[in-house]
């Protein structure tokens, strides 16, 4: 018989505890968040290697801590990048961080607190469609298995971009984790998770093949009364006709990419 996979929050608090045990979890420690780590730098540097991420004109990034780097090199290349309000917590529920007004400035800007400061708010349906995801993640496995900390806002978010057609088959989902994140065995992955297509390390690419089916779109019927409350945006959808209409999801087509080698280092 296949053996049971661990629940989430077992892997969770093994890899929390893993991480801190080696001493490669960074301020503010690693337990009940996405993980800050040792190598983080390198990560970003290897993801910019990528020939996903050098084509991608408009990228979101998680505001989490190890990502920081992501968001300063995407501002420092040029990149359109959007941040999450926090909890989504109102109806302008992304950030616009516009790589020309911020240059010079660009990790001030990329952090939590610059972009609140410098960062546009700003409606999904006013967002163009997003080339490249950079979700934050807990745990994660070589066959596109993701485990983040157990809000459920990436997942929310992907699905939100989805359900109005800024997401799509032309976007690449990335992260940037430390080694020991990568676990062996399988991992749960239920319906609304988002599955990844690349996991970057300090010193690896690891592409994932697609085992997993990526949400297409908001799961009305798994979304708790609350969640959907505590979401301006998800109340007024749902108060405005219930589950929105996709945006041409059928219609939308993956943006011409110029070819690029694949970098020797990938496995």
């Amino acid at each position: 018989m296949p053996r049971t996979p661990p629940s989430k929050t077992d892997v969770r608090e093994r890899v929390w505890s893993l991480l801190s045990e080696r001493g490669v979890a960074r301020f503010p420690g690693a337990r009940g968040r996405i993980p800050n780590f040792v190598g983080a730098e390198a990560a970003a540097r290897r993801l910019a290697t990528l020939p996903e991420w050098g084509a991608a004109r408009v990228v979101k990034v998680n505001p989490d801590a190890p990502q920081l780097p992501v968001r300063t090199l995407a501002l420092r290349e040029g990149k359109r990048l959007y941040m999450a309000v926090p909890r989504l917590a109102r109806e302008q529920c992304f950030l616009e961080l516009d790589p020309r007004a911020v240059r010079g400035r660009e990790r001030a800007a990329a952090s939590i607190r610059g972009a609140s400061a410098v960062g546009r708010p700003t409606r999904p349906r006013d967002m163009p469609r997003i080339d490249l995801i950079v979700a934050g993640s807990v745990a994660v496995g070589r066959d596109g298995a993701r485990i983040g900390k157990g809000g459920g806002f990436s997942d929310l978010e992907f699905a939100l971009l989805t359900e109005l057609g800024l997401v799509g088959r032309w976007t690449t989902v990335v992260t940037t984790v430390h080694p020991l994140q990568v676990v062996s065995g399988r991992l749960p992955m239920l319906p609304h998770d988002i599955p990844l297509d690349v996991i970057v390390t300090p010193d690896a690419i690891v592409r994932c093949p697609r085992r997993h089916r990526r949400p297409r779109g908001l799961l009305w019927k798994s979304l708790p009364e609350a969640k959907i409350a505590e979401v301006p945006l998800l109340a007024k959808l749902r108060a405005s006709s219930g589950p929105a209409t996709p945006r041409s999801r059928t219609r939308a087509r993956r943006p011409h990419r110029p070819a690029h080698p694949a970098p020797k280092e990938m496995i």
